[in-house]
């Protein structure tokens, strides 16, 4: 086990840096000893004399003009003491930093402009001073890179390729992110296999006009600088098998997202029925997972934004996880949207998600591995940009309560209009800060009683729900949970339903719901009260 002594110098009391240093240490594997604050050079020698330490780390916070001065009397008491060749670690002020350049005592010098992800790097022994850290090439190989720290993944794309290619490349440059999504142009998710059916009116709508092979190529290019993040892209709402092989041909595409039931005649999104949705969704989930690719099934969250009570979006966590299983995918993101819909509490979107995460749990083994994935609501931000900044903070730290291993951030602006990649900067940058406050050493929000309770009652109300779909399937097929006929009769029967649905004409969109206390739920308007599966699935109310 490698060691590593610390100390301040000086007069110097501040302590919460080298405090956060050593605990990334320690979770990096290393035994640390922390000698105090303002310790002499005396003291320390004879700790380097005892120990022997891989690093010394030493930190101060106040006078640069006084830290030249600490810095040359250490330096002359390690060559007093034939320890010259101590390999050192300064962390401090950037004014102070600059002075400990200076001194050439260290070999390592943070001023707290670094994200700790860098930190962390620099412990694993991954990275030198000023090397760019090669984190591999691979979502599961930058997750082994980072870990303790998440990933931060962001969504990009905007009304032009130019625009586009250039924002990716400040995106990498500012090495404040691991994933860039791209996001095309709804012409492009639906017709880049068809250029003929292509709405001239709808060019750049959503995202960013994509037209040919070379303009991913061209993305791709733009983020081999910085950090080098990893490209990803959505499957597209058609020809998912097209787009799988376009996506992982010129992007390295990172994971796969695809829905299950949705871009159908569901939402609109596409014309596919539901059936032919859930058919063709199954088989891109396939592709990858003949290849080993990870992938991730964007299902649930598309229930809570149109008001689906929580019982439906805990089942439909669960089916997609299901199904990504069934077909061979053996690396599952397990994407949680938290404030979804608008107004849910934080102790409601804990037992939420745990709830969620707890049913899919059952399908993990060694053949099948879940990675969780954790965001603000789409619907939940502020209009107003320093509400929302807030709001963007507060989700991050929520979602940290369910240690996920990426952290989809949300611009704060998302709400007011499409993210500049200098407010994507800034976002990340504000999930970093609540990183640095609360990722290593905060309190398990897990544990709440009333968490736990929430958690429990929503699997009991989610397996009433998949219940129902195992019985409505029985007689006619061996796995109701994976038969595109029988979830389309699923979605026709009201079984899985919505209240935004509502005038579709696949789905009845009767269910009723309200947020109450903080959640989701069924609710029953003839007689004013909240209800359960077993209720609304009886028919003895709607």
């Amino acid at each position: 086990m490698k060691k590593i002594v610390a100390a301040t110098l000086g007069n110097c009391v501040h302590v919460a840096g080298v405090h956060n240093f050593l605990n990334l240490a320690q979770l990096c594997g290393y035994q640390s000893n922390f000698l105090g604050i303002g310790v002499r050079p005396a003291r320390i020698i004879g700790a380097l004399q005892e120990v022997e330490p891989d690093y010394l780390a030493l930190s101060y916070r106040l006078t640069p003009e006084v830290a030249a001065k600490l810095f040359t009397e250490l330096k002359n008491a390690l060559q007093e003491a034939g320890l010259s060749e101590q390999k050192m670690i300064f962390g401090g002020t950037p004014s102070v930093a600059k002075v400990a350049a200076e001194s050439g005592l260290f070999s390592r010098i943070f001023s707290g402009e670094e994200e700790e992800g860098a930190v962390v790097a620099f412990l694993k022994g991954e990275i030198g001073a000023e090397e760019t850290p090669d984190s591999g090439d691979t979502l599961l190989a930058r997750m082994a890179h980072k870990n303790p720290y998440p990933l931060l993944r962001h969504h990009f794309g905007l009304p032009s390729l130019e625009q586009t290619a250039h924002g990716v490349k400040q995106l990498a440059e500012a090495k404040v992110l691991d994933v860039i999504s791209i996001g095309p142009d709804q012409n492009a998710q639906e017709s880049f296999f068809r250029p003929a059916e292509m709405d001239p009116q709808q060019e750049g709508a959503g995202g960013v006009p994509l037209r040919q092979e070379a303009d991913l190529v061209r993305l791709y290019q733009a983020a081999q600088t910085g950090n080098r993040p990893l490209l990803r892209c959505y499957s597209g709402t058609r020809d998912l098998i097209k787009w799988a092989q376009l996506a992982t041909r010129t992007l390295k595409n990172a994971w796969a997202a695809i829905p299950l039931f949705w871009y159908s005649e569901l939402d609109g999104r596409a014309n596919r029925s539901v059936a032919e949705a859930v058919r063709e969704n199954r088989a891109a989930m396939a592709w990858y997972g003949v290849r080993q690719l990870p992938v991730e099934v964007n299902e649930a969250h598309h229930w809570s934004l149109r008001g689906a009570p929580d019982s439906i979006a805990v089942a439909a966590f669960y089916l997609a996880a299901y199904n990504a299983k069934q077909v061979g995918v053996r690396d599952y993101i397990a994407q949680i949207m938290l404030n979804n819909p608008p107004g849910t509490s934080g102790i409601m979107d804990l037992g939420k998600a745990l709830a969620g995460l707890a049913l899919v749990a059952r399908l993990e083994d060694d053949d099948f591995r879940v990675y969780r994935q954790v965001r603000a609501g789409l619907a939940s931000l502020s209009v107003k940009l320093n509400v929302a900044k807030g709001q963007l903070a507060a989700s991050t730290a929520l979602g940290l309560a369910l240690a996920p291993q990426i952290i989809h951030v949300v611009a704060y602006c998302e709400a007011e209009h499409i993210a500049t990649p200098t407010e994507i900067i800034e976002s990340c940058e504000i999930v970093h800060g609540v990183l640095k406050n609360d990722l290593y050493d905060s309190p398990d929000l897990t544990m709440d009683p009333r968490v736990i309770t929430r958690r429990d009652e929503l699997i009991a109300e989610a397996e009433l729900v998949l219940k129902a779909i195992q019985q409505l399937g029985a007689g006619e097929t061996d796995d109701p949970f994976s038969d595109p006929e029988i979830l389309a009769k699923a979605v026709a029967a009201g079984i899985l339903d919505a209240p935004q649905l509502k005038g579709s004409s696949v789905a009845p969109g009767q269910v009723k719901t309200r947020l109450w206390q903080g959640a989701c739920r069924l609710w029953d308007e003839g007689s004013g009260r909240v209800i359960g599966e077993q209720d609304r699935l009886s028919g003895r109310s709607c």
